[in-house]
């Protein structure tokens, strides 16, 4: 039974990033507030798909913001989503290759880093600044990959200048997995030789998953040193972690 329950939510998952697919079609012609409602629903319907609910405390800062979270998965982004929409994430370029998601990950606005050269993080930044110049708000995993949990990894400060550089705040993003066997729910830990795929029907053969997205209050940057900025922000994360 619990077989054929992961993979009706499989099914469900792919049917839904399919419709995605389409709707994305229908951007260029949409307002930014009309993108950002489809974003949320569409974030919001995947995790309902792989049978996750999600459950939100505290309110994204409006205007430009850098959104600073923990990694755990790769279904990260739509828990942020869900909660902060307007959010363009940067990722690591090699999520451009993953079935189907790599095109809706592009669709959504995001700022690509390719980590196998060093000089890709300054124009990253660069293009980071520019949008929160513009108001908007972006956000990064700084600790550069997934970790094993639940406490995060150290935060890389580099990404972090483009905040600090025009005073920008920095909101911390607190992600809690959980299901109905642990307070840290392993299912959705993405590390190591685990593919995609595997990870994928670890998430829709979990019972009771849930995340919970915790939006910390801002912290302000101006006058801050990137490194303490790193350091503190992951304190104020693992804080509220298990």
């Amino acid at each position: 039974m619990s077989t054929l329950r992961a993979a009706w939510r499989l099914l469900r998952a792919v049917l839904h990033v399919l419709h995605g697919l389409w709707v994305m079609r229908r951007f260029p012609r949409l307002d930014a507030t009309a993108r950002h409602e489809r974003i949320r629903w569409w974030s919001a319907g995947l995790l309902r798909a792989v049978g996750m609910t999600i459950e939100v405390s505290g309110l994204p800062r409006p205007g430009a913001t850098l959104l600073v979270a923990n990694h755990v998965s790769w279904i990260d982004i739509a828990a942020v989503h869900a909660a902060a929409p307007q959010a363009r994430f940067v990722s690591k370029a090699d999520v451009l290759r993953w079935p189907l998601l790599g095109a809706l990950i592009r669709g959504a606005g995001t700022l690509f880093i390719e980590r196998e050269r060093k000089r890709d993080a300054l124009r990253v930044v660069h293009a980071m600044a520019q949008a929160l110049a513009a108001g908007e708000t972006v956000a990064v995993f700084p600790e550069g990959t997934t970790g094993e949990g639940p406490l995060p990894l150290p935060f890389h400060a580099n990404l972090l200048q483009a905040a600090v550089a025009g005073g920008t705040p920095v909101q911390p993003v607190v992600l809690r997995y959980a299901d109905a066997e642990q307070a840290y729910s392993r299912a959705v830990v993405y590390v190591g030789d685990t593919t995609l795929l595997q990870s994928i029907w670890r998430v829709v053969s979990a019972r009771g998953l849930r995340v919970h997205v915790e939006l910390l209050p801002p912290v302000g940057t101006r006058h801050a040193e990137r490194r303490a900025l790193a350091a503190h922000l992951r304190e104020l994360v693992a804080e509220r972690l298990p």
